[in-house]
């Protein structure tokens, strides 16, 4: 298994963002473009970036010091239990809110707070499974 969030891995992770309608497609129909970065609690900086515009990954590779839109941390542990089995939305609420998953830039209240936003982000952990 290649390592979580490296230049490789990110590279597979947009490949899938990108074939998966439920994902890219939804974003694509609300014209969302961010920066994301993905990494490990504890970490100064996000390991992998992806950056998507009008919904569809356009880039992604290791983390270079770019601007993020979004910085979601978790431990690695944590990430790994959510490739081998994607969270629904009230396991993603559970850790947010025990401290599991932090967003040290982005807000994820606002965030699920827009449906059309909270399924497409509850997706992408699934289509991180096939990463």
């Amino acid at each position: 298994m290649t390592e979580l969030f490296s230049e490789a891995w990110m590279q597979r992770f947009m490949d899938q963002w990108n074939d998966e309608p439920q994902l890219a497609g939804a974003l694509e129909q609300i014209g969302f473009g961010s920066v994301i970065g993905y990494g490990f609690d504890g970490e100064a900086q996000p390991r992998g970036v992806i950056n998507v515009e009008n919904g569809h990954a356009v880039s992604a590779g290791a983390y270079q010091g770019e601007v993020l839109n979004w910085d979601i941390r978790c431990s690695e542990a944590q990430w790994k239990k959510w490739i081998g089995k994607p969270p629904g939305m009230m396991g993603l609420g559970v850790a947010f809110t025990s401290g599991k998953m932090k967003f040290k830039v982005g807000d994820y209240a606002s965030m699920l707070k827009d449906p059309r936003m909270a399924g497409p982000f509850i997706k992408s952990f699934a289509v991180m499974a096939k990463a």
